[in-house]
């Protein structure tokens, strides 16, 4: 990707996580599990009140991790927003899962609750919700549904770590959450995830899935005198060093939000007036919604005029970017019968969402440039 003067994003850096990266090189324990593995899992559990915490090398690999646990077979129904990012279903998939692509509400781009019931089959196994741009589902209607019909609800939280609905954390709603620490998300550690597991009887199999099948975990905490294959698993564990490097985040989470949530008021403060003109959707965020401040992005009226204040914007070498394109209409959702039309507000807002660069260390003075950018664009016909 060229370089932009004000990119779409720069990853979080404070300070403290080359110090924190020596330190581990100085343990000579670099792989999982060490030290500042300990730490994240510690804090997030604390923080969020979850039962357990893993770190993974990816939110996908979190997600694979849920699919191994919940027994997915080939037939199993799996229920996915379409508008979302790929892994959310691939991981599925990956276990002979069918996707069932569910459409998005027009006001915060998250799973239409209101259509979700008439999704399920007898086949369905599991829903997977994404909490986009770190903003709630609707989780009780959700949780209500799911829980009648005696199905699995995983959280896709990549967006939303430290978000509330009605005061609970996002992430510990379902059976299992898992959480992105990609260099695009609030805290980062390049590449990296976390399966956050609510349901207790699925803890001691997670951690034999996430170290190769293996009952590595409980032989390190001495419960056994030798560990061995049993069950399916994969090498799920980070490094040590992305870790401490994630540690040095954590431990300041209230100063990055903080920044992030002052980058998102003033781009809200001064474009209200100027999406009015010009009918431009800006997001929608409900008294009881604590959202996690991870994006700004807003509904241009068109495709065409979204390609062309990005190009506008381009001129001025401010990078701004689309997102999803609808899961149910690419080549794959075609495989799994997916058709243009099976859920309208996913392509449409598809078509027109547009992502402003939004980052810890976006200057007041860019973020001017940016609104200026956009306060000049002139060409709306």
């Amino acid at each position: 990707m060229a370089s932009y003067r004000i990119p779409f994003n720069k990853p979080t850096y404070l300070g403290h996580e080359t110090d924190y990266i020596k330190d581990s090189l100085e343990t000579w324990h670099v792989s999982g599990d060490g030290k500042f593995t300990k730490l994240c899992h510690q804090h997030l559990e604390e923080k969020l009140g979850v039962p357990k915490v893993l770190l993974t090398t990816s939110c996908t690999h979190a997600l694979e991790m849920s699919a191994i646990l919940l027994n997915f077979q080939p037939g199993d129904e799996v229920i996915v927003p379409s508008f979302t990012f790929v892994s959310s279903i691939n991981a599925f998939v990956l276990r002979g899962a069918t996707p069932v692509f569910a459409d998005v509400r027009p006001d915060t781009l998250n799973l239409d609750e209101t259509k979700l019931e008439s999704l399920i089959t007898e086949k369905t196994k599991a829903i997977v919700l994404v909490h986009y741009a770190g903003v709630a589902c609707e989780m009780d209607t959700i949780m209500e549904i799911a829980n009648r019909h005696n199905i699995a609800v995983v959280e896709d939280n990549a967006h939303a770590l430290f978000a509330k609905y009605k005061g609970k954390y996002l992430g510990t709603f379902g059976a299992l959450a898992t959480q992105s620490f990609h260099e695009t998300k609030n805290f980062t550690c390049g590449e990296g995830g976390a399966l956050l597991i609510n349901d207790e009887e699925l803890v001691e199999r997670a951690e034999i899935i996430r170290e190769k099948g293996t009952n590595r975990s409980r032989f390190f905490r001495g419960q056994i005198d030798k560990y061995t294959w049993v069950d399916i698993g994969s090498s799920y564990l980070p490094s040590d060093m992305l870790a401490a490097y994630l540690w040095a985040q954590l431990e300041q989470g209230d100063p990055i939000q903080n920044r992030r949530k002052e980058v998102w008021d003033y781009y809200q403060a001064h474009l209200v007036e100027w999406s009015e003109l010009h009918n431009v959707k800006l997001p929608t965020i409900s008294d009881d919604i604590e959202q996690a401040y991870h994006m700004y992005y807003m509904l241009l009226p068109s495709l065409e005029i979204r390609t062309r204040l990005i190009n506008h914007l381009k001129e001025r070498d401010i990078l701004s970017v689309f997102h999803y394109l609808p899961l149910h209409t690419s080549d794959m959702g075609k495989d799994f019968g997916g058709q243009e039309g099976d859920c309208p507000v996913t392509e449409d807002i598809a078509d027109r969402l547009l992502r402003l660069p939004f980052f810890y260390a976006l200057t007041r003075a860019e973020q001017d440039e940016v609104l200026a950018g956009l306060l000049s664009f002139e060409d709306w016909d």
